[in-house]
């Protein structure tokens, strides 16, 4: 599975941004999708994740009620949906696919980051 990570840019805070992830393969709905996010000087961590089926998702507390997830499985892709968009959020964002959910496991595979900044 490869991903392509899409959507990031520059925005005010308050404002809101949407992350595309598209990925490749026939067997898109077989995988956990998540977002992951690395501040500089800071560990990478989990935002928010949707289960291979659609029906659960999970989210970082400093997110949830902010940002949603969705997946398109007629265009193999999963969005990022940010909203009310704070300067603690300013990070690279990457998205991931496994075959375990990933809000609780590693992922098998890694996009490129999308760089997400947000200004005070």
């Amino acid at each position: 599975v490869q991903l392509q990570a899409s959507g990031g840019g520059l925005v005010q805070a308050g404002g809101s941004l949407r992350l595309s992830c598209a990925a490749s393969g026939r067997s898109f709905s077989s995988y956990s999708m998540g977002w992951f996010r690395q501040a500089p000087g800071k560990e990478r961590e989990f935002v928010a994740a949707i289960t291979f089926s659609g029906g659960s998702t999970y989210y970082m507390d400093s997110v949830k009620g902010r940002f949603t997830i969705s997946r398109d499985y007629a265009k193999n892709t999963v969005y990022l949906q940010m909203n009310s968009l704070k300067p603690e959020d300013t990070a690279v964002y990457y998205c991931a696919a496994g075959l375990r959910d990933v809000h609780y496991s590693d992922p098998d595979y890694w996009g490129q980051g999308t760089q997400v900044t947000v200004s005070s």
